[in-house]
């Protein structure tokens, strides 16, 4: 997501000033604090000092004058100022004199205000009297105050703030609570936390409503694999970066495997994500995310406001047309109407908004109704402030709303109607967003101001000039882009006249940047029948496959389009990643994330490359993807063409679902789950019999195609070099039907003498009924998946 400019001058000289020294005295950092002795906020060099040296604890400064006691990464990122994860007393800071952390006699770990003991800021309420007692920064980062005996008196593992370290256990005793803003380190208004139905939540608890948003609030627990009311809630991330929740949910991060820092954390715009430290770069970059529109957050922008999104302005929050901002400095305040309704007949109309949903908050449905209807009983409800009108199975319905609250744009089908009164919707345009010229949404609020002198009034005074004129960069920078914006929608292009892109989340490359990135399409590594993959480097280094259709007629432009508008809805560890795509002219191209290993094609046939466990893991990991796109994601995705070609392996093997081409979307709230298609899709050989005999299409197509890339993967036969005769699909799975009993006869050659004889009957098992003629007989993909975890 690209970040404004004004931004990036803002966190750098935070980070500058973050960076510039403290006076020192004499040396004390350790690994560990013992009973008398203290931490003194005036000493910059009294610091606790993991013994592997990764993790430091000491006073941070959080605001003018003010401090926290926390724990941090050491090594320092470029351009940020440290990585905090854990953070004794952040809504309640001390002074930066005098203040010390100590052990009392009583055993007690306590942090004082200002130098006098009596005013205790925070403490851990332990006790002991033992000799042995002491405070120690473990390698993990945990902070823990032990006396000797086998379990610690106190740890800050049992008390996260906004991060959880790997293999720090989260239980239903604890919560990750977000920061308030990128500076000011008090409880935010987001939190990750199990709820009474075990089920691991995002919650927004904002200051007039509070809605768990995550799971999407809109679907029922097993449609997105979690499991209510079980006994034990338990969940960590472990230090390869998998990620593991007692109610059924978990994933792995796009970089499993690899040795480095990791932290899962919820971000100040309530998002839950897992970074990884980048060495080379100094940098934490996003592994995974929960949710990837930011704006199906709750309270992203507050009540009577707009969320929208774009991969060059990332979101933006705009007041409703007739309303005005409560908080310059801040959007979770929302926007204020500034009109009166009427309760006079006629007074009142509503403007129509598209593709725009408001969540929540509902009064009552009316079930097949006209429009006309809707609009009545919104005018005679005072209270009524618009409603949103939708349709399931072709009958009309919406929902009368008394508040409007997570309001977001995007991809959605609904039409929402705001009650306005008519002078005001006689001036509304076809474009309802205000658009805000705020523009430092982040400034520094301080949590705490001291009375007591700083320690560094020319920091204070020099970081107020940085962020005025920050500010007047940042103004600067908007004015340009509105005044580049309009003219530009005065003299459109001729790409803007002939083509309109869907609506993705990822970037747009201009045809010149992959040219470029391509070396004038000179690497080639791979080709289909209407495209050709190139191997390119981007402007950032990263290397990625660059995929250039040469079919651009009608049908071709019908399978980009298809697509780029399913590959931005998706987020699974096994699912490609997309980069972005290029239309201009006749040009299409897709970019997605470059698979080291190739595809699954290329690597059965030079079988030696798979051993059993790999194959076995391929499986599974496909079974997953295919399970969200059928059952998890927003919208039922079917994917039509799922073989070996379409499976591309990472550098360990870890496989991903590509090619989107032939999907076709369906919204899951419309309660049908049939297709219906002009044409056949897919590959011969890997077609259901549905496609043949024209029956109704479900997802269980695609579960038929899964059947035989299992079997081709343990036969190592594909079914489309059969004979054709031999009807091509019908042999392989014949034969394997025929051989069950005997599986050296069946088997792959290259994996004969590696695989479990009751592990590969059963998966046999699993494929033959994924294959099954009768699609009802076929178990659907969450079921395969729950069957090979238990394989």
């Amino acid at each position: 997501m690209a970040v404004p400019f004004h931004f990036h001058v803002f966190v750098l000289t935070i980070s500058t000033l973050s960076q510039i020294p403290i006076s020192s005295s004499s040396s004390s950092s350790s690994s560990f604090l013992a009973r008398g002795s203290s931490l003194s906020v005036d000493n910059d060099d009294d610091i606790l000092v993991s013994p592997n040296g990764i993790f430091t604890a000491g006073f941070h400064q959080v605001g003018e004058n003010a401090y926290g006691f926390a724990v941090w990464f050491s090594e320092q990122p470029a351009y940020r100022s440290r990585t905090v994860v854990w953070m004794a007393n952040r809504d309640a800071p001390v002074n930066g004199k005098h203040s010390t952390l100590f052990i009392s006699e009583d055993g007690n770990l306590v942090l004082t205000d200002a130098g006098d003991h009596q005013n205790v800021i925070w403490s851990t309420k332990a006790k002991s009297t033992s000799s042995l007692l002491q405070l120690q920064l473990h390698n993990t980062g945990n902070l823990v105050l032990n006396g000797g005996e086998e379990n610690p008196l106190w740890q800050s593992f049992d008390h996260p703030t906004d991060t959880l370290l790997p293999n720090q256990l989260f239980t239903k005793k604890t919560q990750l609570v977000s920061s308030r803003s990128f500076t000011n380190y008090s409880s935010g208004f987001y939190k990750l936390f199990f709820d009474n139905d075990s089920i691991l939540r995002l919650l927004y608890d904002g200051p007039q409503t509070t809605t768990v948003f995550w799971p999407h609030p809109s679907l029922r627990t097993w449609e997105v694999g979690r499991f209510q009311y079980i006994d034990s809630r338990r969940a960590s991330l472990d230090s390869d970066g998998e990620f593991n929740s007692s109610d059924g949910f978990s994933f792995r991060s796009s970089d499993f495997g690899m040795r480095t820092q990791r932290i899962m954390k919820i971000d100040t715009d309530g998002n839950l994500r897992v970074y990884s430290f980048d060495e080379r770069r100094l940098k934490w970059e996003v592994q995974w995310q929960a949710l990837s529109h930011p704006c199906q957050i709750h309270g992203a922008c507050g009540p009577n406001s707009l969320c929208s999104y774009s991969p060059d302005f990332g979101r933006t929050c705009a007041c409703l047309h007739g309303y005005k901002k409560v908080d310059s400095q801040d959007w979770s305040s929302g926007c204020e109407p500034e009109f009166q309704l009427c309760t006079q007949d006629g007074c009142d109309d509503f403007i129509e908004l598209r593709h725009v949903e408001f969540y929540g908050y509902d009064v009552r449905l009316i079930i097949n109704c006209t429009l006309d209807a809707c609009k009545k009983d919104c005018l005679k409800d005072d209270t009524c402030r618009g409603f949103q009108l939708g349709w399931r199975n072709d009958i009309p319905y919406c929902f009368i709303k008394t508040s409007l609250h997570n309001g977001y744009q995007m991809g959605v089908d609904y039409l929402m109607y705001i009650k306005l009164p008519k002078r005001l919707v006689s001036s509304f345009t076809q474009k309802p967003i205000i658009q805000s010229s705020f523009s430092c949404p982040d400034a520094v609020l301080s949590p705490i101001m001291r009375t007591y002198k700083t320690k560094h009034d020319m920091n204070s005074k020099l970081l107020e000039f940085v962020l005025v004129f920050g500010c007047m960069i940042g103004f600067i920078e908007i004015v340009c882009v509105v005044i580049f914006m309009y003219c530009s929608s005065k003299h459109p292009s001729a790409t803007e006249k002939t083509y309109f892109p869907a609506a993705t989340e990822f970037r747009k490359f201009t045809y010149s940047e992959l040219k470029k990135a391509t070396r004038n399409f000179s690497d080639e590594i791979g080709r289909g029948g209407a495209s050709i993959v190139y191997k390119g480097r981007l402007a950032d280094n990263r290397i990625a496959a660059i995929k250039r259709l040469t079919n651009t007629n009608r049908q071709g432009e019908a399978e980009f389009q298809a697509e780029i508008s399913t590959i931005g809805r998706l987020n699974h560890m096994n699912l490609i990643q997309t980069l972005g795509y290029c239309a201009e002219g006749n040009h299409r191209l897709v970019v997605y994330e470059y698979m080291e290993k190739g595809s699954l094609a290329e690597n059965l046939s030079s079988g030696h490359k798979l051993d059993w466990a790999t194959r076995f893991d391929i499986a599974k990991g496909i079974a997953k993807g295919l399970a969200y796109l059928h059952e998890e994601c927003l919208e039922w995705v079917l994917h039509c063409d799922v073989k070996p070609h379409n499976i591309l392996l990472d550098a360990n093997y870890n496989p991903k679902v590509a090619d989107f081409g032939l999907s076709r979307l369906l919204d899951r709230r419309s309660g049908i789950s049939e297709w219906n298609f002009s044409v056949m899709r897919g590959t011969r050989g890997y077609m259901a019999p549905e496609w043949v005999l024209n029956l109704p299409i479900t997802s269980k197509v695609d579960v038929f195609s899964y059947g035989v890339v299992i079997l081709e993967m343990i036969t190592g036969r594909s079914p489309a070099s059969m004979n054709e005769n031999d009807e091509i699909k019908r042999a392989l799975i014949d034969r394997v039907r025929d051989k069950i009993q005997g599986f050296d006869e069946i088997v792959d050659p290259w994996i004969r003498d590696q695989f479990n004889e009751t592990v590969m009957e059963n998966l046999v098992k699993i494929a033959l009924q994924c294959v099954e003629e009768d699609r009802e007989a076929r178990p659907s993909m969450r079921q395969v998946v729950d069957m090979l975890l238990h394989v």
